[in-house]
């Protein structure tokens, strides 16, 4: 089976060039795609605690402490004890950060409206469908339980 015949392949493929597109216009403003992500994954007005961040990106742990001591560093985020829970920790915008989210929102938004519009409605609702069945597909199976015979 060639690579270009095989499901991950185009994914990956089109994934890597998404991510050096947006990581190339985030180094334009300071930035990268992972930081941009955590930033539009920051509730804008009461922040977002540290332990629902990682899960709801879907990020490895190590790789979010990374970037949120990054963050910290370059003036985007601040951290806080929740006022209700004193034993949770929020991540919360700083004014550069909301200024950086903006950026990176506006930058997914305008990926997004090109590539809507060329590609159609029906193509794109096809994708999504099969996209979401793929990852329920992955969530919920076990596809490497049994082993394959190849021949």
């Amino acid at each position: 089976m060639k690579p270009e015949e095989t499901i991950d392949f185009p994914i990956r493929w089109a994934w890597h060039r998404i991510a050096r597109l947006y990581n190339t216009e985030a180094s334009k403003h300071g930035g990268s795609m992972a930081l941009g992500y955590v930033l539009l994954n920051i509730d804008f007005e009461n922040g977002t605690p540290s332990t629902k961040l990682g899960p709801q990106m879907g990020m490895e742990p190590r790789s979010l402490t990374r970037t949120l001591k990054s963050m910290e560093k370059k003036g985007l985020i601040y951290r806080e004890p929740d006022k209700k829970d004193k034993r949770m920790v929020r991540i919360l915008l700083t004014e550069s950060g909301k200024q950086m989210r903006e950026i990176s929102k506006t930058t997914v938004i305008q990926f997004n409206e090109s590539i809507q519009s060329k590609i159609s409605k029906k193509k794109l609702d096809t994708f999504f469908d099969t996209m979401n069945e793929i990852n329920s597909i992955l969530e919920t199976e076990s596809i490497f339980d049994e082993p394959k015979v190849v021949s």
